[in-house]
């Protein structure tokens, strides 16, 4: 471990052996070590993309966009989809589901990669939605993206011949309720320690929850390499990559 991180590790560990209830908000920085970028934009949804139809990607992933023309924006989330096919979660995403057995978890996450799930975190609210799951916007019905192999652009359903789209929040689009009703319900509940990892916190609904945490006398831990908006306001701010921290965090919790 690096040396000037093994005093706020160990601090982090201690405080985490008196916890109960401990929440992880995550961004993109969370799966770089699975080999995905580190996403911009809302729903950590794309990169610095090429586009070739001389319009702001913003645009193209814009729900109005998808209305009139499905099949530019699925393009893009289908090139997106490419990029990310045969990644996995990585060690940092199970050093969390690991957590599960010690204390009572919730990963709150705007990636749309799934993998916290896929690594076995029991309690995930994706508040920007997951990738891999499709929905007919006529008849409902849920399909992964295996199940329309080979994917048409854009694709339809198979029941009602109606369009699919991503579960994905797309430019334009309000955040999902549930998801956010979800969320809210944790933080009225309280937690013993909040960590933001890997992300810039850029939207208030992440920025401000970890701020009234921290005022509240929370034990809030910041990871990730670069300061942020939040780092001034937490409790530690662990500057390395994700995996880095919660491999030594978790190692060090097991000394103990």
């Amino acid at each position: 471990m690096r040396d000037d991180l093994v005093p706020a590790v160990e601090r982090v560990a201690a405080r985490l052996r008196g916890a109960r209830r401990v929440a992880v908000l995550t961004g993109a920085g969370m799966s770089v070590a699975s080999g995905l970028p580190t996403y911009r934009g809302i729903g950590g949804l794309y990169n610095d993309m090429v586009v070739d139809e001389g319009m702001p990607i913003e645009e193209i992933l814009h729900a109005y966009t998808f209305a009139r023309n499905p099949a530019l924006t699925w393009k893009y989330i289908a090139q997106i989809e490419r990029a990310c096919r045969g990644a996995v979660a990585n060690e940092g995403h199970h050093v969390l589901a690991r957590w599960d057995a010690r204390f009572d978890v919730r990963v709150v996450t705007q990636n749309v990669d799934g993998f916290h799930r896929a690594a076995g975190s029991r309690h995930v609210i994706e508040l920007h939605g997951n990738l891999g799951e499709l929905k007919c916007i006529d008849c409902e019905r849920q399909y992964t993206l295996g199940e329309l192999e080979p994917l048409a652009l854009p694709p339809r359903c198979l029941h009602c011949d109606g369009l699919i789209r991503p579960n994905v929040v797309l430019f334009g689009e309000m955040l999902p309720s549930a998801a956010l009703d979800d969320f809210d319900t944790e933080l009225r509940r309280g937690f013993d320690v909040m960590f933001s990892i890997g992300t810039s916190a850029g939207f208030p609904y992440i920025q401000q929850p970890v701020i009234e945490a921290a005022r509240r006398g929370t034990y809030t831990v910041e990871i990730n390499p670069d300061g942020t908006l939040l780092s001034s306001s937490v409790a530690e701010h662990l500057a390395c990559p994700a995996l880095y921290a919660l491999q030594a965090i978790d190692a060090a919790l097991a000394v103990g």
